[in-house]
């Protein structure tokens, strides 16, 4: 069985309603209080909320029954456009046009203009073992940038996991100067181990100095920032006595396997895990934030991301950005989920070798 099916404002309600099932996967509508629209997909092994109209975002994730989604302050998601307003998804579009914080020098929001954008159209595809959710955002200002960008996030019946594409075409004849970051906010635990297929060393994983304007920050938090320097595997252990409040950022050089994918996890004292792989030949730079305080609680193990998070000008200063040439298109393919412990031993295994250890 292959269909399509067009999705628009008026199918969800404030009741929930199954729209479609397809053998072990359940996809089915309805509409937050706040007046967002939802998609819950649930397979055998995958339970996903997804806004279609709002970024794409995955607002709540869980995978064999375990809820891996940050904590934060926001049961549902607020109709609202400012980043920092509505902000507890498992996973965010950032990009396009710019992404990272801004210095006071930039124009451009927090993460730029992706993670709330207004998408125009949605759809599912639904196969034998497998639905789609997708759908387009088209961004355009007049003499500076017209792209159109398509996401999908896919769930398969028998994975524990979700498949997470995004494609990007410059719609311009000039070219466009591209940035993003795949912000996949998994919740820490207490003894987690951070393994992933970067060398442990100051020069791959730095750790970031510098204060965002959003940021204060209490005593000894600085000298955290200033031992992970020099020594960053000070964090590989998520031990509730360390420092993260409010938060602490890290961009790590990854390395890939032969089919250019890196690889991360937080593995938990039960042996399972929480884990993420992407295309790490398109986004070279992995981003990680954690952060543990009253009212947040968010692990991102590793967010695929081509740049640093300093914002435009910094890191065009560093030449990071990626040029779209006119009519050209560009694209991340990533998978999220959760491992048993088998699997995670496998996976940890993996990594090392990728990583030379």
């Amino acid at each position: 069985m292959s269909a399509r099916i067009e999705l628009s404002d008026a199918m969800f309600g404030a009741k929930e309603t199954v729209l479609v099932t397809a053998g072990d996967i359940t996809v089915s509508t309805f509409r937050y209080g706040s007046g967002i629209a939802a998609l819950r997909v649930v397979s055998d092994r995958c339970a996903l909320i997804i806004l279609p109209f709002k970024g794409q975002q995955i607002w709540r994730a869980a995978f064999d029954g375990v809820d891996v989604t940050m904590g934060s302050m926001f049961e549902e998601p607020v109709d609202t456009q400012a980043y920092l307003e509505t902000y507890g998804a498992f996973f965010i579009h950032c990009g396009m046009t710019a992404m990272g914080g801004p210095s006071p020098d930039d124009t451009h929001p927090l993460h730029g203009e992706m993670p709330n954008a207004r998408f125009q159209t949605a759809y599912l595809l639904v196969e034998d073992g497998a639905v789609t959710l997708g759908g387009t955002y088209q961004h355009r200002v007049a003499f500076t940038v017209h792209y159109l960008a398509t996401s999908e996030v896919t769930v398969r019946t028998g994975v524990a996991a979700c498949d997470v594409r995004l494609q990007v075409e410059n719609r311009r004849t000039a070219s466009m100067d591209l940035m993003y970051l795949g912000h996949a906010n998994f919740r820490p635990q207490d003894g987690g181990e951070l393994i992933y297929s970067a060398p442990y060393t100051a020069g791959a994983v730095r750790v970031r100095t510098s204060v965002p304007s959003h940021i204060s920050v209490p005593d000894g938090y600085m000298d955290f920032i200033k031992a992970l320097v020099d020594e960053p595997s000070l964090h590989h252990v998520l031990r509730a006595d360390l420092a993260f409040d409010p938060e602490i950022v890290f961009s790590i050089d990854m390395a890939v396997d032969g089919d250019g994918w890196a690889h991360a996890m937080q593995r938990h004292t039960d042996g399972a895990a929480d884990y993420i792989s992407y295309d790490g030949r398109v986004c070279p730079v992995a981003g990680r934030w954690i952060c543990r305080t009253d009212d947040q609680q968010g692990l991102g193990i590793a967010f695929p991301a081509t740049a640093g998070v300093e914002g435009y000008l910094a890191e065009k200063a560093k030449g990071n950005l990626v040029p779209v040439p006119g009519g050209g298109v560009w694209e991340i393919a990533m998978e999220m989920g959760r491992l048993r412990a088998d699997e995670a031993v496998q996976m940890a295994r993996r990594i090392d070798r990728i990583a030379g250890r």
